[in-house]
C-alpha cells in the first residue's frame, strides 16, 4: 500500500469496531479523504485527541482499497479558542458540515481548503459570529452561486428590499414579498459587501444585531444549496429563528 503525507482538517468522526474510528478529512492535496485511525478510542492512544473535528493536522497515511489508514497525526495549529469556547466550536461545526456536503472524495480544491483553514483561524482568534456568513458566502461563490441582494429578483426594484428568499435566489421587495427571511437594510448591505468580497470590512464594521440576522441567512443559504438541513445549524435556529 502506498504511503503518503498530507495536511488537512478533520470534518467528522464515527466509531468503527471496539477501538477504532473512521476519520473524514478535508485535505490540501486530495480533497475529502476517509481514513481509519486504529486504536484511537483506547486511553493510551498516541494521537486520538489530535483527530477531533475541527483539528488542523499533518498526517501520514497508507492508501487503502476502500479506506486509507492513519499512521501519524500531529496538530499543525492549536486552535485553542475553538476548543475552549462552545459558541466558537458550534459555529466551526457548521463550516465543517458544509464542507463535508459540498466536497467530493479524491478531488482536491486548493481554494476550498484555503477558505476553510482561513475561516477556522479567524474564528479561533476573534470569535466573530460573522465568520460563518462570510465563509458561507465565499463557499457559495466557489460553487458558482451568489444571491441577488441589490435588487428584487422578481421585479428588479432597488428600493424597499425587505426579505431574502433563498429559494428564489435573492431579495424581494415589499410588493413582491412572499415568504423568505426578513432582513434589515444594514444586514443586506453587509451581505452585499460579502458577495463583493469585502470580508474584512464586514467583520470589522457590522453590528451584533445585523450579525445575528446574517447567521440565520447563512444557515438557510447553505441548506438551500445542499438541499438538506444542517444538523449543526440547530442551535442558530433555536437562538435566532
Amino acid at each position: 500500500m502506498p504511503l503518503y503525507r498530507d495536511e488537512g482538517v478533520v470534518l467528522r468522526t464515527y466509531k468503527l469496531g471496539e477501538a477504532d474510528r473512521i476519520i473524514v478529512l478535508y485535505t490540501r492535496g486530495r480533497g475529502k479523504v476517509r481514513a481509519v485511525a486504529k486504536g484511537v478510542r483506547r486511553t493510551r492512544s498516541k494521537f486520538g485527541s489530535r483527530l477531533e473535528p475541527g483539528s488542523m493536522v499533518s498526517l501520514q497515511l497508507y492508501e487503502g482499497r476502500n479506506l486509507d489508514i492513519v499512521t501519524q497525526a500531529e496538530r499543525t495549529e492549536p486552535l485553542a479558542g475553538l476548543r475552549a469556547d462552545l459558541d466558537r466550536y458550534g459555529r466551526a461545526t457548521i463550516m465543517l458540515e458544509a464542507i463535508d456536503h459540498v466536497s467530493t472524495e479524491g478531488e482536491a480544491n486548493p481554494a476550498l481548503y484555503k477558505l476553510l483553514t482561513g475561516a477556522l483561524r479567524e474564528l479561533d482568534g476573534s470569535g466573530n459570529a460573522l465568520v460563518v456568513p462570510a465563509f458561507v458566502t465565499r463557499l457559495l461563490a466557489l460553487e458558482g452561486v451568489q444571491p441577488q441582494v441589490d435588487e428584487c429578483v422578481a421585479c428588479g426594484a432597488a428600493e424597499g428590499l425587505v426579505v431574502l428568499a433563498v429559494h428564489e435566489g435573492g431579495m424581494l421587495c415589499r410588493s413582491c414579498r412572499r415568504g423568505g427571511v426578513a432582513i434589515s437594510d444594514e444586514a443586506r448591505l453587509a451581505l452585499s459587501a460579502l458577495v463583493a468580497g469585502r470580508v474584512r470590512q464586514v467583520l470589522e464594521s457590522t453590528s451584533a444585531q445585523a450579525g445575528q440576522e446574517l447567521e440565520l441567512v447563512a444557515a438557510r443559504m447553505i441548506e438551500q444549496h445542499i438541499e438538506r438541513r444542517l444538523q449543526s445549524s440547530a442551535v442558530i435556529y433555536e437562538q435566532l429563528g
